[in-house]
This record gives structure tokens, C-alpha cells and sequence, in this order.
């Protein structure tokens, strides 16, 4: 593949962690330099970079105290000659976080980024610099692109655990040197506490990390924020953000288990039963910890397509605001479906009007998949009726149809959400439903949660699994393995699109290679 080595990339990290791992010592070891003991702003939760385009990006932090946000930029690591962009003043409205976008940057370039933070009364008094580096997307197609997705952390009590090496997985990603990575949702779970220890099957004992705000469900503001904060206490993670950018989608667990708008929860955990009130709040803490484009704007909305040069545009769904009502999902007319109206017209005109090579479709939920809610209703599209679209499957079934009477080439779709990892190819000779163009559905996860059996198919939309790696007990731990996260690598001569399902090691377990031009995929 044609791809473009940085070999500066790596070394700008050992001093972004160096600079964090300073910032966090306690000062009673009496190690930590001048700075941490002089009252200065500090950013021990790191840097984030998010939404890079050709020409721009978002930059997150994290202050542990009132404080103004300042980027300087440079085309290497000496910065030499930076650029600095203003940022906001951060203070106890958005939880001492801030993001600041930068504009006007060259195409097909490694960034080298470092965050001050000021005293909002002195700005001649800054914390120490935390660095970070991402890779714009070139405008020339021959450049290539490599990413990874994956989702699902934290989950199901199983948190950092030191003994394990953390949330581990993100050195694997890392080690690949993608341009980006998509998180396809569940990037907290708000509703899963995490205890000090699980005794696993074999008599062992998971240790976790703990804090208050992961005692309990989340249901205040503070909570919401303190389940984000947590995972930002793994040093992979924060490691994995100062070197690849992300590109970040929410589900379910950001607020809680299934949730949908209007539901009032019989959940005797919580005091607070209104799940429009829970959203508000966990919306409101999602958009403070992670640098995305579209949450500053008036409708709020996470949806969003991220354009990624000539190959690539990634087209990033929300199928949790505006769904309709979990039920039995059998209904023979649904307007409202799992997108809203809006949204499926939104991703049909953008759709229509990408000159992309490769359309990524980042679904934070699987097409085929019957995924439950209880019994007897459907948490996802599919309700196992294996004849002509019901439902919400109603609304895809339109979708479908558009991509192939549009002739929009290049379709691919990419998720996480049920806990194992693999590969669907939609075929309309085998389905109920025949009028779209064949397709697939890459399924991979979790980053550190626990795995679960396979789900099983629907046949409205014909998909045949060709790939699976899951359990066949549910919830196992990830010392038990079935970790994944996938690979998508698009070849810039060829155009070709290389998909590799790998396992929380990197060890590659499936590979499909795509051709570019086709109508669906």
C-alpha cells in the first residue's frame, strides 16, 4: 500500500508522556518538577484530536483548574516557528474542558500540536506543554488512508486493571500508525458500576481501578462526567489519543442499557426514571470530553460526515436520538424508523453527493443482527422475521434502494455494539427483500468489556456471516480473550479497500479485499 511513513511520530509521544506522567506526580514524592508546585494550570488527563480533515481539526484538554486553552502548532517537533490559535477559557461550566478548532491546515501533513494552559489572570503563567500529533488527509488520492474502529469500554464491570496492562488494545491500534480511529459507541457504560475486584471462573481475581463516580449508575451530571474522567486514567488510552485522531460516535451505555427517547425506566438502580432527563445530561458530558464538529451547533446533533480526501468520506450515523419506541418492531409502516426522517434524508443527500472513492458508513448498531430487548422487543433493526421489511427495517430497505437506483459506489458499513467481531455479505439473492445492491457489514469489538455469543441472523436483507470469532458463554471477562478491533486500509493506486478483523493483539484473524466503483460493495 501506498502510505506515508512519519518517523518523527513516535518520539513526539515519548515526550507528550513524559510531560503527562509529570503532571500527575504527587507532589508529596517530592519528584515532581518546579512547575507542579507553583500553583499553574496542569493537563494530566492529556490531549485529544478529533474531526481531521484536509484542512482542519479539533484539539481537546483537560485543566485542574480555571484556566485559558492555547494550541500552538508546527510542521515538526521543535516547533519552531509555531502557530498559536486562542482558545476557550475553560472553567466549572464545562468541567474545566475545552476544544479548540484549528482552521486553514496543509493537506497531507503530520501535525505536531502542544496545548498551554494559563492563568485566566496571569497569562505569563502556563502549566507545562502536553504535546500530541495527527496526520491531516491528503488531497492526492496515491497517498492512501489506514484506520481502525472498534467499540464498547469499560463494559459489564470489567474496568482498568493494571495487572491485565489496562485497556491494552490501544497499543495494538497504535502500532498499525492508522490516520484515524473510529470509536462505533458505548465509549463509557454509564449504567455498568465497577467494583474493586470480580472473581473470574477459574477462581482468579480481575482487579479494577475505582473511582466514586464508577461506584454506581451514573444519573447527575458529575457522574456522567466522572465515567468519561475514568477511562482517561489508562495510560494506553491517553497515549493512543496524543498519537491518532479520533472520530467518535455514541449508543446506548453513554446514558444507559437500550435507552430510547420518552422511556421512563422501571430500573430500581435509579432515582431518576425520565431517560430524556439522563440523555440531556450524558449528551451534555459527551460533548465535553470529546472533540467533535457538530455538537457546538444549534441542533446539538452527533451525525456528521467527515470528509477524508479523495478516498474516503465516513459517514457517522445516530441511531439513538431519534429512534422510535423499543418494541416487537413488526409494525408494516414506520416513518420514524431507527434514524428519524431527517437524519435518513440528511445521509441520502450526502450520500448523493460524495465523489469519494469509499463511502464508510459507521453504524453504531448492526443491519442483520437480531439484537433483543428483552422479550419480545428488538433493540436494533432486525427482528428475526426473516420475510419482507417490518419495522425499522422499513426505513433501511429505503436506503438500500436509493444506494442502487443512485448508483452510489463504494458503500461499506462498519460496527461494534454486540461484543465479538465479524463479517456479513448482503446478497439480494438471498433475501426477502431484493431491490439494493450487494454490500457488507464488518462487526468489531470490544476494546475491554465483556464478549458475548454470536447473535443471530436475519434474512430480509440476505446477509450470509462469512467471519466469526465470538464465545459461547456470555460475558467473558477480557483476561478470556475475544477482544477485537478492525482494520481498513485503502490502497492508493489501486483504490482497492483491504479490511483486516484483528484480535486485541493484532493478530489478524480475517481478511476481505474490496474493489473500488462498485454499486453497493
Amino acid at each position: 500500500m501506498s502510505h506515508r511513513p512519519f518517523p518523527g511520530r513516535r518520539s513526539v509521544l515519548r515526550g507528550s508522556l513524559a510531560a503527562s506522567a509529570a503532571l500527575t506526580l504527587p507532589t508529596a514524592l517530592g519528584s515532581a518538577p518546579a512547575f507542579a508546585l507553583s500553583g499553574r494550570p496542569k493537563a494530566g488527563w492529556g490531549v485529544q484530536a478529533g474531526d481531521v480533515t484536509c484542512d482542519s481539526g479539533l484539539v481537546w484538554v483537560r485543566s485542574d483548574r480555571p484556566a485559558r486553552m492555547i494550541v500552538e502548532t508546527s510542521a515538526t517537533e521543535s516547533f519552531r516557528n509555531p502557530r498559536r490559535w486562542q482558545g476557550p477559557l475553560l472553567g466549572a461550566d464545562t468541567d474545566f474542558t475545552g476544544t479548540t478548532r484549528l482552521r486553514d491546515l496543509p493537506s497531507g501533513e503530520q501535525i505536531h500540536y502542544r496545548v498551554l494552559l494559563a492563568d485566566p489572570d496571569d497569562p505569563r503563567r502556563t502549566g507545562e506543554p502536553v504535546t500530541g500529533t495527527f496526520r491531516t488527509p491528503s488531497a492526492r488520492r496515491r497517498d492512501g488512508v489506514r484506520f481502525v474502529w472498534s467499540g464498547d469500554l469499560a463494559g459489564q464491570g470489567w474496568g482498568i486493571n493494571p495487572d491485565f496492562g489496562g485497556y491494552r488494545i490501544y497499543d495494538a491500534m497504535a502500532a498499525l500508525d492508522p490516520d484515524f480511529f473510529i470509536c462505533s459507541g458505548d465509549n463509557i457504560y454509564a449504567d455498568g458500576p465497577i467494583s474493586a475486584s470480580v472473581t473470574l471462573p477459574d477462581g482468579s481475581t480481575w482487579r479494577n481501578v475505582t473511582t466514586e463516580e464508577k461506584s454506581k449508575v451514573a444519573e447527575t451530571l458529575a457522574e456522567f462526567r466522572g465515567n468519561f474522567r475514568y477511562n482517561l486514567l489508562d495510560e494506553n488510552l491517553k497515549r493512543f489519543n496524543a498519537q491518532v485522531p479520533s472520530i467518535i460516535q455514541w449508543d446506548d451505555h453513554e446514558v444507559t442499557n437500550n435507552w430510547y427517547p420518552g422511556e421512563i425506566l422501571g430500573d430500581a438502580r435509579y432515582t431518576e426514571k425520565n431517560v430524556d432527563v439522563l440523555a440531556a445530561r450524558a449528551r451534555q458530558a459527551f460533548s465535553e470530553y470529546f472533540p467533535i464538529s457538530t455538537l457546538r451547533r444549534p441542533d446539538g446533533r452527533v451525525y456528521r460526515v467527515i470528509h477524508q480526501g479523495p478516498l474516503l468520506d465516513v459517514f457517522v450515523l445516530d441511531m439513538r436520538t431519534y429512534r422510535n419506541a423499543n418494541s416487537t418492531d413488526d409494525q408494516a409502516t414506520d416513518a420514524q424508523g431507527i434514524l428519524g426522517a431527517e437524519q435518513l434524508n440528511w445521509l441520502k443527500r450526502e450520500l448523493s453527493r460524495s465523489r469519494a472513492v469509499w463511502k464508510v458508513i459507521a453504524s453504531d448498531m448492526p443491519l442483520g443482527l437480531v439484537v433483543p430487548d428483552g422479550k419480545p422487543n428488538i433493540e436494533a433493526v432486525a427482528q428475526g422475521d426473516p420475510g419482507a421489511p417490518l419495522g425499522r427495517e422499513l426505513q433501511i430497505a429505503e436506503l438500500l434502494r436509493f444506494v442502487k437506483h443512485r448508483r452510489i459506489t463504494g458503500t461499506v458499513w462498519l460496527t461494534a455494539d454486540v461484543h465479538y467481531t465479524s463479517a456479513q455479505h448482503y446478497q439480494p439473492s438471498r433475501a426477502a427483500f431484493t431491490d439494493f445492491e450487494p454490500f457488507w457489514e464488518f462487526v468489531s469489538g470490544p476494546l475491554n468489556a465483556g464478549a458475548f455469543p454470536a447473535n443471530t441472523l436475519d434474512n430480509t436483507f440476505g446477509p450470509e456471516r462469512v467471519f466469526i470469532k465470538a464465545p459461547t458463554t456470555a460475558n467473558v471477562s477480557p483476561a478470556g480473550g475475544y477482544q477485537f478491533f478492525g482494520e481498513v486500509d485503502i490502497d492508493g493506486g489501486s483504490g482497492e479497500l483491504t479490511v483486516r478483523l484483528r484480535e486485541s493483539d493484532g493478530t489478524v484473524l480475517f481478511t476481505q479485499v474490496l474493489q473500488p466503483g462498485r454499486v453497493g460493495q
